[in-house]
């Protein structure tokens, strides 16, 4: 499915913004390919949920799905700037090969064609971690760790629906705006290695990749008038 592979083209492609495209069956297509881990992962999660409350630790339960969510700021930041933009060359080792196999080719072709329905959201590829990190989860108690794997997925599906949002919709709220400005810019020819934080900015700061302040005072809204 994936065209480009970030150790053949270098640095990240130039977008190609809209030109002759049907935005709304983009959009279509990029929000049924996010319906089923969305599925999936809320599920998980309210399943998990009952069972600590089964058990009797409902508050337990709690504790370890907010901290799935806070665990997520870093995860999606890091993922973002070291997987989704790392580069993966083939190399001479089995390990280089298996990277290269993995995720030299994700993230290139959303660069290059951000509006393409295809390359807007995740679809099935976390299904695999989840497979292998929810089983081992289960060999501690039901109310700690597979609240937390299920709290950290269902985190992510939210985070790909802001993604999408950014993308698709334009909400009238002061933050999404922002956040939507802050992203378009993550995909100008200048802001490809800057802005990795999607569901907030946050983690650029003590990371370093904060958009310059110059900009970053361009692209907030304008406060609305009483």
């Amino acid at each position: 499915m994936y065209t480009l592979l970030k150790s053949e083209v270098g640095s990240f492609p130039e977008p190609v913004f809209p030109q002759g495209i049907d935005l709304g069956e983009e959009e279509r297509k990029a929000r049924f390919r996010l319906y089923p881990v969305s599925v999936v992962y809320a599920v998980q999660l309210a399943a998990v949920l009952a069972l600590s409350v089964g058990y009797g630790h409902g508050w337990r339960g709690l504790a370890f799905l907010a901290l799935g969510v806070l665990i997520w700021g870093p995860v999606e930041y890091l993922a973002h700037r070291h997987v989704l933009h790392g580069v993966f060359p083939r190399g001479d080792s089995r390990y280089s090969r298996v990277l290269h196999y993995l995720f030299d080719a994700s993230h290139a072709d959303h660069h290059a064609r951000p509006w393409d329905g295809l390359y807007v959201n995740g679809h099935l590829d976390t299904l695999i971690v989840a497979g292998l990190a929810m089983p081992l989860s289960l060999l501690a108690p039901p109310w700690t760790a597979s609240v937390f794997v299920a709290a950290v997925l269902a985190s992510y599906a939210f985070e790909e629906w802001v993604h999408h949002a950014l993308h698709f919709w334009n909400f009238d709220w002061r933050y999404f705006q922002y956040l939507r400005r802050r992203h378009l810019w993550h995909h100008s020819p200048r802001g490809a290695y800057t802005a990795y934080g999607i569901t907030s900015g946050l983690w650029d700061v003590p990371f370093g990749t904060r958009i310059p302040e110059a900009e970053r005072a361009r692209l907030l809204p304008a406060r609305r008038a009483a």
